[in-house]
């Protein structure tokens, strides 16, 4: 209980004065019962104003505080830690969301936003007379982490973690590590090739005994929770052995039968069922791809180091926290679009810097010699309703690779002409200079708006792409193109059962969520998940390497201490209220109920390390046996009762 309540209401620069009058909510909760001190603050979160409080609460021994100012989504925790210095029971504190419930909300009705805004904070102080004192609950932790994906984002995470001195194993789904970095040529301001980058990454990694690495490894199960997870990995075989003599692995592959087209290179070329993508790939044992292979056994009279009849395993894991690295996959154009798959000479972005990397001395597509390429920006990206209704982001990283793609091509080929159909280029920070380097070069561009797209059409042999430029006034243009680039942007990973699988929330957006884009940025609702990298959102490499880290030593801070502090704002049951009904447990969506036997009876019991104090248990309770301690049903009925006076 609280009798001596400091009340602090916040102008937040002009954010809430503009049209909550401050000082008149001020005056109005001045004399509320157990209010000791009433003050305004232009910014409470300030330092000043910090210090102020902390000298309030220790010359006044106030036994609690209430904060009115913006969403406790942002400084939540800054006054708890307030409360803390002072030496206040931090679950003493109530903050009071008069900014978006108050000023914002009702910016075109300053008189209605000053009365609901008194209305909050006299409900506040009616919560805070009625509070009661928490401590955090306190459970052992293991200092090993899962990450899933072993793109550059997980192997630098494991790198950074393990460096730190924690246990670390990290799956990736596809036999060979690198990610879609793998598959790129001269990287975007750097001095190096995918290839390059990955190797010198996968050889530090290698060097680490206490990072464990699974490819060809999918999580199937989790349970637990933070600091003490079980997961469950299932590992598909690659057929082949790791110690193998090349030369006869060679003929294996020559005498392979089949013949599929090749995902690496995203179809432009074929491989067989037994393959490895490129000398250098990481681990270094080719794979065979079951789905293709008809075990016609061709391959086993050239090489011993086959073995058709490897199996499947599952194994366990228990660990203290999850970091998914998952990364995306490139936007694939429905059939149609921009000519995508009807016209012969329309490829992607990703298929036309696959396309630089196989032709060497000239580049040919379908034996037809390249000279005029026409790219076409903002393909599955910031299409608002139009081509396929939906990616309304922009994806950040296409504008940079695509003006880079040029400039490698102009410098490896001869007689190559580059035109760029763009909505506005957006090649931010130092990349501006590949932007103006283009352009130095002769590179034109042109620019359309988002009702009138391109079009591509076929005349005879001739492709040709027309457009209304903005430059020239909405002038239409034709230009004809020996090869089209559809420059498209970046889309969640497909089949990414692990979001399922964690239950990591997912944005409108379809990439995985955070809690808050900049307090919270890798961190999810689920207590042990982080997220990083391009599963969040379009990152270029640079970005998800900076997201990877910030990830990697928010677990690292979670899990080295071998213990977590939980937040005591958890359900709690009546045992002898409760009648077992099964309605929360079916309710609960973190798996935090369980049923027990208590004095013979069957009950409802909270796995205290799940439960997030969601409350979404408790209006289902036929019998009103559950409450959520720091919100009981006494919290919220005194600020019922306020608001109604």
């Amino acid at each position: 209980m609280s009798n001596k309540i400091g009340v602090y209401i916040c102008h937040c620069g002009n954010n809430i004065s503009e049209y909550v009058d401050v000082e008149r909510v001020k005056e109005s909760v001045k004399n509320e019962e157990g209010v000791f001190i009433a003050r305004t603050t232009m910014f409470a979160c300030a330092d000043s104003a910090q210090t102020e409080i902390i000298d309030d609460i220790k010359n006044n021994a106030l036994d609690g505080i209430v904060i009115a100012s913006c969403s406790p989504k942002l400084h939540l925790q800054t006054f708890r830690e307030v409360a803390k210095r002072a030496g206040l029971n931090p679950y003493n504190y109530v903050q009071v969301n008069i900014r978006e419930q108050g000023s914002w909300a009702h910016s075109n009705d300053p008189e209605g936003a000053t009365e609901k805004s008194i209305g909050l904070v006299k409900a506040g102080i009616a919560r805070t007379r009625v509070s009661k004192s928490l401590e955090p609950l306190t459970i052992p932790a293991k200092n090993i982490v899962l990450i899933i994906g072993a793109g550059i984002a997980g192997m630098r995470a494991a790198i950074e973690l393990a460096e730190m001195g924690t246990k670390v194993y990290i799956i990736e789904r596809e036999h060979f590590v690198g990610g879609r970095l793998s598959q790129w040529g001269v990287l975007c301001s750097l001095n190096e090739t995918g290839k390059e980058l990955i190797s010198r990454i996968y050889k530090r990694l290698k060097e680490l005994d206490n990072i464990t690495l699974f490819t060809g490894a999918d999580l199937i199960s989790k349970t637990g929770s933070s600091g003490n997870f079980e997961v469950e990995i299932k590992i598909t075989p690659r057929y082949v052995k790791s110690k193998c003599d090349p030369e006869s692995l060679k003929n294996a592959i020559e005498a392979c039968p089949v013949e599929v087209t090749d995902e690496f290179n995203f179809h432009l070329t074929k491989r067989k069922a037994i393959f490895k993508n490129f000398e250098s790939e990481f681990p270094e044992a080719p794979v065979i791809n079951m789905e293709d292979c008809t075990r016609c056994g061709d391959c086993l009279k050239h090489c011993d180091s086959i073995d058709l009849d490897q199996k499947t395993e599952i194994i366990k894991l228990k660990i203290g926290a999850i970091q998914v690295c998952t990364g995306f996959d490139p936007y694939e154009p429905k059939e149609g679009e921009f000519g995508y798959k009807t016209i012969d000479n329309v490829i992607t972005l990703q298929q036309f810097k696959r396309l630089v990397e196989l032709n060497k001395d000239q580049l040919l597509f379908k034996g037809k010699e390249i000279h005029n390429i026409a790219l076409i920006y903002c393909v599955g990206s910031r299409q608002f309703g139009k081509i396929n209704g939906s990616n309304q982001y922009c994806s950040r990283y296409c504008c940079t690779v695509a003006i880079h793609s040029s400039l490698v091509v102009g410098k490896k080929y001869n007689d190559i002409h580059c035109l760029h159909f763009t909505r506005g280029v957006r090649t931010y920070g130092k990349q501006e200079l590949i932007y103006d380097e283009a352009s130095q070069k002769g590179d034109i561009f042109f620019h359309f708006d988002e009702n009138t797209p391109p079009t591509i059409e076929k005349s005879g042999s001739k492709t040709i792409v027309k457009v209304n430029d903005v430059y020239t006034d909405q002038i239409e243009l034709g230009v004809e193109a020996d090869l089209v680039v559809l420059v498209s942007g970046m889309v969640p990973r497909k089949n990414n059962s692990s979001v399922e699988i964690l239950k990591t929330p997912v944005g409108r957006d379809g990439f995985l969520n955070e809690i808050h884009p900049k307090l919270r940025p890798v961190e999810t609702v689920i207590d042990g998940v982080f997220i990083s990298g391009a599963a969040q959102g379009p990152k270029n490499i640079e970005e998800t390497v900076n997201s990877t880290l910030s990830a990697a030593s928010k677990v690292n801070a979670m899990i080295c201490r071998e213990e977590i502090k939980l937040e005591p704002t958890i359900a709690k049951i009546n045992e002898d209220t409760c009648e077992w009904c099964g309605k929360c447990s079916e309710t609960c969506p973190f798996e935090a109920i369980s049923q027990i036997t208590h004095n013979g009876k069957q009950i409802a019991s909270i796995i205290t390390t799940n439960c997030k104090g969601c409350g979404i248990c408790t209006p289902v309770c036929p019998v009103d046996a559950i409450d959520v301690i720091g919100y009981t049903n006494v919290e919220i009925e005194n600020m019922i009762m306020s608001l109604a006076k």
